[in-house]
């Protein structure tokens, strides 16, 4: 995945636990897309001030991840929710009567805990 897009997610999982500063840049950078020299003039400070929050930024992100994992417990329920409503899919298909409406609902649940992990 594009590191970018990597910090994006990290940062919305974690970005509440960032101090005020980090935050700011770090979401002017990786969600507004602006310049370092545009978040510098926004925030008042320097350039390589900004290079600075975003570089600490990027590594709480990461750090908060390692420890937590709450991104990769995401993803993995996201494939989980995705395989069973595949499979129910393919047992609603194939079968008929009480199996079918069970696998129907399987489904239902599945589509569901998608809808909530995103």
């Amino acid at each position: 995945m594009e590191k970018s897009i990597e910090i994006s997610l990290l940062f919305d999982f974690y970005g509440e636990l960032l101090s005020e500063k980090k935050r700011e840049a770090a979401s002017l950078y990786f969600n507004e897309d602006l310049s370092l020299s545009e978040i510098a003039q926004h925030m008042g400070i320097t350039r390589q001030g900004v290079s600075d929050l975003i570089r600490r930024s990027e590594s709480e992100l990461y750090t908060f991840e390692d420890k937590l994992g709450l991104y990769s417990r995401f993803e993995a329920i996201n494939a989980s929710a995705l395989k069973i409503k595949e499979l129910s899919e393919i047992i609603a298909k194939v079968s008929a009567g009480d199996v079918k409406t069970k696998a129907l609902k399987i489904m239902a649940e599945a589509v569901k805990i998608e809808q909530l992990e995103a």
